[in-house]
């Protein structure tokens, strides 16, 4: 009996999830074959501990190609085009196919959609931007630290307050905070919307108990080389500028007819199945309305998740019976708060009208907690 191939564009957490999982569910006559441009997978998540000094980037990455100790195989190269109605994608002029075919391109990130801020500032949002700003806080003695998220849409919601607690953390171990003002611009209205008010509210009393000074519904128009101005007019000065960049989906869905009017993947929210037969679609590059009229957040915890019900489903229908994996929109993140400690907010998505999520306040257990999670990852699955 011939096996099937299954084919997975995009190697980070949910491609890489959905891999292991479908490798050690199937047996050796089907393939799994990962494509992915770059050849090492970088823990996103740990990004800001790179950005502290608490990381060094080779801590945080695997190279993809051990994945093929475990029978993935394993394609680099860019993912240029994508026919979901053959289940074939286009890696550099090279033609592949598989059936199933998971889509976990992830979101790419748009510095470029601000004039001036590639240019000006530095971002925690990749593993090379993160080692930037390192050297640059390393180097900090005093003036005024920016931090910013550019649009209302980005990866990971806790980050840009989560950065801007660690930087006040590594100035105070450095002991030069009484002399930097940091200051903290987004464009949302609060700090993680999409969890309510109440964790919106906690979280924003952490920011302003470290005497950060926080400023919503701040909309960056263009950047200079010392000086940020916004849509409302307001203009503030800086000597450091660290930023989250907006985000747009992959130039690889372009004409897919996988993407909608948004340009992002819009799937079945419980199977992440896309509107093509056996065509799946997980992670930062999907679109999933909720009940309160925000997009289910960008984060890693929840591809993961969406990784494990595709990955089950699909090694369910492999062998010939009904799947029967749901997505329920559970998810949890840490909030990193500096000296060792973090907070810990989980909750269900899905509930209706709105989310119910719960935050723990900061100690040593949830940071220690996130420690863990970070050796599991980069050890189970790579």
């Amino acid at each position: 009996m011939s096996g099937q191939t299954i084919l997975i564009l995009g190697g980070g957490v949910g491609g890489v999830v959905a891999a292991n999982r479908l490798r050690k569910r199937l047996d050796r006559r089907h393939r799994v074959v990962l494509v992915d441009r770059e050849p090492s997978f970088t823990l996103a998540a740990s990004y800001l501990w790179v950005m502290t000094g608490d990381r060094r980037p080779e801590q945080i990455s695997r190279p993809l190609a051990r994945l093929e100790r475990k029978g993935i195989e394993v394609v680099r190269g860019e993912v240029e085009r994508v026919d979901p109605e053959r289940r074939e994608a286009v890696v550099d002029g090279r033609l592949l196919s598989g059936d199933p075919l998971i889509v976990a391109l992830g979101a790419e990130f748009a510095p470029d959609a601000v004039p001036g801020l590639a240019a000006a500032g530095l971002t925690f949002c990749t593993l090379a931007g993160a080692a930037r700003l390192r050297e640059a806080l390393e180097a900090t003695r005093g003036g005024r630290i920016l931090v910013l998220t550019a649009a209302p849409a980005y990866k990971c919601p806790a980050a840009p307050y989560e950065a801007a607690m660690l930087i006040d953390d590594l100035l105070r171990r450095r002991g030069v905070r009484p002399r930097v003002e940091i200051a903290l611009h987004t464009a949302e209205a609060g700090p993680m919307g999409v969890a309510g008010p109440e964790v919106s509210a906690a979280v924003r009393a952490m920011v302003e108990g470290k005497r950060i000074t926080y400023y919503p519904e701040h909309q960056i128009a263009r950047v200079e080389e010392r000086g940020a101005h916004f849509a409302d007019g307001a203009s503030v000065d800086f000597d450091l500028l660290v930023y989250v960049p907006p985000i747009r989906p992959p130039k690889a869905l372009t004409g897919s007819g996988l993407v909608d009017d948004t340009g992002w993947v819009r799937v079945n929210r419980s199977t992440l199945e896309t509107r093509f037969p056996r065509v799946y679609a997980l992670g930062d590059v999907t679109l999933i309305p909720l009940a309160m009229g925000k997009p289910l957040p960008r984060a890693g915890v929840f591809a993961h998740a969406q990784a494990e019900v595709v990955a089950r489903n699909i090694a369910r229908v492999v062998r010939g019976r009904a799947p029967s994996e749901r997505f329920d929109g559970h998810g949890a993140c840490f909030v990193e708060t500096g000296a060792g400690q973090a907070g810990f907010g989980s909750g269900d998505f899905y509930a209706e009208p709105h989310p119910v999520v719960r935050l723990r306040r900061p100690s040593w257990l949830w940071h220690a907690s996130k420690v863990l999670l970070e050796r599991q990852v980069l050890w189970q699955w790579l």
